[in-house]
């Protein structure tokens, strides 16, 4: 009898517990007194597709008490996508509150891109100053200034899906820097008017196909750097002189080896000449053993003078 007492506690305990479990009774509760239509059916049903109840009647309850309609399904259905429930509510009435058109279908689409639509709303309320990296660049009398601008922006809802982030805006915003400085004929105008490198990059659109809207450009420092054109005009002649040398430089080699050539050639001559005169007393030697020439011939020859020899260059 005492064992079946036992047995017939612990099941009771058992369905309470699960009964609890299924059925957490103070988050209904709190939902009834919110006038939220949740029922005990579909707190079950969220247990049994493994999805925490608190995680989407909290933020519906929320979202109920300042006025927004969401339904269960919906917030259920955002939450197995791995969205988060909490952040796109109370970006919603964060949206709500500062009359933000934003629907519940576009604000979950954000979130699940990966975007964080509530930072994205209070953008848009607040909007963020930029501050972008020092940027070099060139006027046209070769002056470099570099300058500091700090861009106010305001997040676009409507483009934040499929828009570029404030990385794009930020290489815009110097990519329009760059371009303004490098119009302006003299560095001394940059100087003197800062305000109209803002004025030409805010005239080029460049937060079209970005995710915000850009309010203002302000230039907040700008120094003075290097005088490149005339660095450049100073490379340019030591490349020229540099030229000049090697050209010097091969003419001088040619005309070493004309001479060398000429000198090889008047040596050759030399040599020539010589071998020319060794071959006489070899021709008379053979004229006498032949018999072709006699001694008093060889005497008349020793007196009558020879021709003159040619003159070999030097």
């Amino acid at each position: 009898m005492n064992v079946m007492v036992l047995l017939m506690a612990g099941i009771s305990l058992a369905v309470v517990f699960l009964a609890f479990y299924f059925v957490p009774v103070g988050l209904w509760i709190s939902a009834l007194a919110a006038g939220v239509p949740v029922g005990p059916g579909t707190l079950i049903g969220m247990r049994l597709r493994r999805v925490s109840p608190g995680s989407v009647i909290g933020p519906m309850i929320a979202a109920w008490k300042a006025g927004i309609r969401l339904s269960v399904s919906d917030l259920e259905a955002h939450h197995l996508a791995r969205g988060n429930v909490d952040r796109v509510v109370r970006a919603l009435i964060s949206a709500d509150k500062a009359g933000i058109p934003l629907g519940f279908q576009k604000a979950a689409a954000i979130d699940l891109a990966g975007r964080d639509v509530f930072d994205a709303v209070a953008m848009s309320v607040n909007p963020r100053v930029i501050e972008t990296p020092r940027i070099g660049a060139v006027a046209k009398d070769g002056i470099q200034l570099f300058s500091l601008a700090r861009v106010t922006v305001r997040a676009n809802i409507a483009r934040l899906v499929g828009g570029a982030t404030e990385e794009t805006v930020i290489a815009r915003v110097g990519e329009g820097i760059v371009s303004a400085i490098g119009s302006a004929t003299n560095h001394k105008e940059v100087l003197q008017n800062p305000e109209s490198i803002s004025k030409r990059v805010l005239d080029r659109g460049l937060d079209a196909g970005t995710a915000f809207e850009i309010l203002s450009i302000d230039i907040a420092d700008i120094d003075v750097g290097l005088n490149i054109g005339a660095k450049l005009q100073t490379d340019q002649a030591e490349a020229d002189l540099q030229v000049a040398r090697a050209r010097a430089e091969e003419r001088r080699a040619m005309a070493v080896a004309q001479e060398q050539e000429m000198s090889a050639l008047v040596q050759e001559r030399r040599a020539a000449v010589v071998e020319a005169e060794a071959e006489v007393p070899r021709a008379m030697a053979e004229a006498f053993r032949m018999g072709h020439l006699g001694v008093m011939d060889s005497s008349r020859r020793r007196n009558t003078p020879g021709p003159t020899p040619p003159q070999v260059p030097e």
